[in-house]
């Protein structure tokens, strides 16, 4: 009967030690972070916010200029391009699945943020010339270096979008026709720039 009696108090001990194991491990995995973010400091975050912004501004400014020049095909080029831009920007980072610097998530390459600027100021140097772009790609430099800055993206991240904008507008866009028909250009020289101006008659 004692015999019986101890094999039926080791079986029940068995059962009793695979509960604690068991525990131990479903605590250790729900305890433990999913990854490991890298954070910013509240200046970062501030200069981040702030390039988010402005990428946001580019298009919509973009979009002002071609209503102020009364270019409806401008309009359309824009929008066509825009979307073009941020939808590739949106899908490769579906596809490649790339760790963002910060360890936050893996959607870093390309930038959308940066893609968005980028479609506006590669519009407006295709459309409209120099002028108009250059200061433009002046504002998408701020954004890519906003988002570099905040460990959100590498800088090869940020240069992929900008290629991707810079593509969509020289294939879709085209020189918008000015009314007196007068053409400026910047070119590089050896010794400086070259600004020529010429006149079509």
């Amino acid at each position: 009967m004692a015999y019986r009696t101890h094999i039926i108090t080791g079986m029940d001990a068995t059962r009793i030690m695979k509960k604690p194991i068991v525990a131990v491990i479903l605590c250790t995995a729900l305890a433990a972070p999913a990854q490991a973010v890298t954070p910013i400091s509240s200046r970062e975050k501030t200069i981040e916010n702030l390039g988010t912004g402005v990428a946001i501004a580019l298009p919509v400014i973009a979009g002002g200029i071609t209503l102020y020049k009364h270019d409806p095909k401008g309009s359309l080029q824009l929008v066509v391009e825009t979307a073009l831009t941020v939808g590739t920007a949106f899908a490769l980072k579906n596809i490649v699945r790339e760790r963002r610097p910060d360890g936050s998530d893996y959607q870093s390459f390309p930038s959308d943020t940066t893609a968005l600027a980028a479609s506006g100021s590669s519009f407006l140097w295709r459309r409209y010339g120099w002028e108009y772009g250059l200061p433009a790609f002046a504002a998408t430099q701020f954004v890519s270096w906003s988002r570099v800055q905040a460990k959100q993206h590498h800088w090869y991240d940020t240069l992929a979008s900008s290629a991707i904008a810079a593509g969509y507008a020289y294939e879709i866009g085209t020189p918008f026709k000015k009314r007196y028909n007068i053409t400026t250009e910047l070119e590089a020289a050896p010794d400086g720039g070259l600004v020529r101006l010429s006149y079509q008659f």
